[in-house]
């Protein structure tokens, strides 16, 4: 499949119209549901990350960028080290995602944008990241070209997203929670059990960490790599320009 694929949408459009709708819905329990049902795990996610490109955001001169920021979470982690903006098509998230950039008094800042589509200069950025956003884009291959776009040579694009485990036995019971219990837990907390359903059947879709590698490098990405974190529940992606 060329990107997400929500039951009942036909098309790039349509897929991009669903997502936009559903985290719109669930922006204001977002944050509540994420932590719950990560059981925090996203807070150490996120962190490593960070670590892991924590050599461009010491660079005073470093141009930072995270798409699909959502309610901001990995922009304000970013932005503890180094000033960075952050940018999601979808205006529910970014309300929440200023909110919470005032109570820090971060030095971070958003703008609404389609990640397909970014009001950015080409070659003008250090660092580009999305974290549990790039599986709902509707177009996977034309996400990895608008970033490598956007990167100056030398750029490095990080992707955090969740994986399929290699381990047949975690995996089974990670698709037992993930297909079981997570929807009930999160239409729950969020009012909106579609969104909690369309979790795990896009992850099931999304392309597992090898894959998602050679999608990389045929956008024109080199030096590729991944991790795995929590026994393959989630996988970072690094690649250059």
């Amino acid at each position: 499949m060329p990107g997400t694929t929500p039951v009942g949408t036909r098309g790039e459009r349509e897929a991009a119209v669903w997502v936009r709708s559903m985290f719109g819905r669930i922006a204001h329990r977002y944050d509540l549901a994420n932590h719950l049902l990560s059981a925090n795990l996203d807070r150490l996610w996120r962190a490593l990350t960070v670590r892991r490109v924590a050599h461009i955001l010491d660079r005073p001169d470093a141009r930072v960028l995270d798409i699909c920021c959502g309610t901001g979470d990995l922009l304000l982690a970013l932005a503890r080290r180094h000033p960075a903006l952050g940018s999601d098509f979808c205006h529910p998230m970014l309300t929440a995602a200023r909110q919470k950039i005032a109570r820090a008094g971060s030095p971070a800042a958003v703008f609404e944008s389609d990640a397909l589509q970014l009001p950015v200069s080409g070659e003008s950025l250090d660092l580009i990241t999305v974290a549990f956003g790039f599986r709902n884009l509707s177009n996977y291959e034309a996400g990895l070209r608008e970033m490598r776009r956007v990167l100056r040579p030398g750029g490095t694009a990080a992707i955090l997203e969740f994986s399929q485990p290699p381990n047949r036995a975690f995996r089974a019971v990670y698709d037992f929670y993930s297909r079981r219990i997570l929807p009930w837990i999160g239409g729950a907390l969020s009012g909106s059990p579609d969104a909690y359903t369309y979790l795990p059947e896009s992850v099931g879709k999304f392309p597992a960490a090898p894959q998602l590698a050679e999608l990389m490098r045929a956008a024109g990405f080199s030096q590729v790599r991944w991790e795995y974190m929590t026994l393959g529940v989630v996988a970072l992606h690094l690649g250059v320009r």
